[in-house]
């Protein structure tokens, strides 16, 4: 299979979004990724549903939405409605982690959990045989263009580890600080999908660097 590449909208030009969006659509990549901050569980706020739903519009790629609040399960139906693929919540913003997740699939959604840097692998020891996806943080959430965290390599390994023992289909992800230079640690220790927004965004020729993540052999 080859890496799944997800660019993050967050470093989209938001002046000319049609265009940036219409650039991914006719780009190598596979999703697109959105970030949803609410100043509350993440120092920044971002965008909200009226930008998904403007989004879902003109896009040809699933989003792949990355909900970066407090209290997510409130906003199931409101998530699908806005045309989302997959939904991405926080295993420290839910209290109720499991029920989340079936909540999110009854919606007719993809379920994504995603670890801060902080957090380990066991939190979502007890999940795994039920989400799609779970996503690793290479850097604290709320920024884009922050510096990668190293220790993300390690905890990518950990969680194929944990993965292939269970047995689990779900698919690794990973976003903060993917570029050409983590990128090939970050597959080679498991990635399936990466998440990167400024190394395409703000590339000369964003389309080369898709295909260069896509191109990255496990």
């Amino acid at each position: 299979m080859s890496i799944i590449v997800s660019p993050s909208l967050l470093s989209a030009d938001f002046l000319h979004l049609d265009e940036q969006v219409r650039m991914i659509n006719d780009s190598d990549a596979d999703w697109l990724h959105l970030d949803v901050m609410d100043g509350v569980f993440v120092p920044n706020i971002s965008f909200g549903f009226p930008v998904i739903e403007a989004v879902k519009r003109i896009t040809t790629k699933p989003l792949d939405v990355h909900l970066m609040i407090v209290e997510p399960e409130r906003y199931v139906e409101k998530t699908a409605k806005a045309g989302a693929w997959l939904m991405n919540v926080h295993a420290e913003a839910c209290r109720h982690l499991d029920r989340t997740i079936h909540e999110i699939h009854d919606a007719g959604m993809k379920a994504g959990v995603t670890l801060c840097p902080a957090t380990p692998v066991s939190a979502i020891e007890n999940v795994v045989d039920d989400v799609d996806l779970i996503l690793l943080m290479g850097v604290n959430p709320g920024f884009s263009g922050q510096q990668f965290i190293p220790n993300t390599v390690r905890k990518t390994e950990q969680l194929r580890k944990l993965l292939d023992e269970r047995g689990s289909k779900a698919i690794i992800e990973v976003d903060g600080g993917v570029n050409a230079s983590t990128a090939p640690l970050l597959v080679k220790a498991g990635a399936d999908a990466l998440v990167s927004g400024n190394f395409v965004f703000k590339a000369d020729n964003p389309n080369a660097n898709i295909q260069l993540l896509k191109g990255l052999k496990k």
